[in-house]
């Protein structure tokens, strides 16, 4: 059985990958700001080097995979947080446990999301890219959106993978990204608790085409998938977990 580490694992979709993966016998590390292995806030470095320090003296052979799942969402003030946690937190930890993957030659499974399609905003995408963290978060606290912090950072991510896929293969480690949809998840409910968002998030929910909200299993059965072997020719692919969502809203890409 492999050994896999995740952040974000406490809850929500983390959790759902947690428990899948711990079903099928593996062994999880967690790291979370709380009820984790390892508890740190990804929002800093800081945190981040934490987080992956902790993660290395608790699987000093190397990890078969790693999950960078930890993430808020658009509710969340400052919007900078956003793109502290979801993008800077993840980008760290993925380069900080690049060699650790890379020996044992296993993969690495990011959180997208269908939301990454539709960033409007090219420059804070590219001050995300260059990794510019201080002006990434300068832009987006001026533009003062929650959606587009997240969705910026989620195409940012998704764009950053596609880019270093190879780089990561010739590494011995495999890249690949899930984008989910409307996930019944504590993430969404708080989202659902500002009624400045409530409508919006409820009608996306209700307009899913297969008929029902996305839940967490959905997404960890994919993950798992991603995560072993036998997908071992998949590397640099995006996979819409979403419940047709992307399709109906972009028929024509892909």
């Amino acid at each position: 059985m492999g050994i896999y580490a995740i952040t974000g694992g406490a809850s929500g979709i983390g959790a759902g990958i947690v428990d899948w993966l711990q079903q099928d016998g593996h062994r999880i590390i967690v790291v979370d700001l709380h009820n984790a292995d390892i508890e740190a806030d990804l929002s800093s470095d800081q945190g981040r080097q934490q987080a992956i320090a902790g993660i290395k003296a608790l699987a000093p052979d190397g990890l078969d995979g790693f999950i960078p799942c930890a993430g808020v969402g658009v509710n969340i003030k400052p919007v900078s947080l956003i793109s502290r946690i979801n993008y800077f937190g993840a980008l760290t930890t993925i380069e900080g446990l690049k060699g650790h993957v890379a020996k044992r030659h296993g993969a690495m499974v990011l959180i997208s999301s269908i939301s990454a399609t539709m960033s409007q905003s090219g420059a804070y995408v590219e001050a995300l890219l260059a990794g510019d963290e201080e002006q990434a978060v300068a832009l987006i606290d001026e533009l003062a959106d929650g959606n587009e912090a997240y969705a910026g950072g989620k195409r940012a991510l998704t764009c950053w993978m596609r880019q270093h896929s190879g780089d990561y293969l010739a590494a011995g480690v495999r890249l690949n990204a899930i984008a989910p949809g409307y996930i019944s998840t504590p993430l969404n409910e708080k989202i659902e608790a500002d009624p400045t968002l409530r409508k919006v998030n409820q009608a996306f929910a209700a307009s899913v085409p297969v008929g029902r909200s996305g839940r967490p299993e959905d997404i960890a059965h994919a993950a798992a998938f991603l995560l072993d072997s036998n997908s071992s020719f998949i590397a640099g692919t995006v996979l819409f977990l979403d419940g047709g969502h992307d399709a109906l809203l972009r028929p024509n890409d892909f």
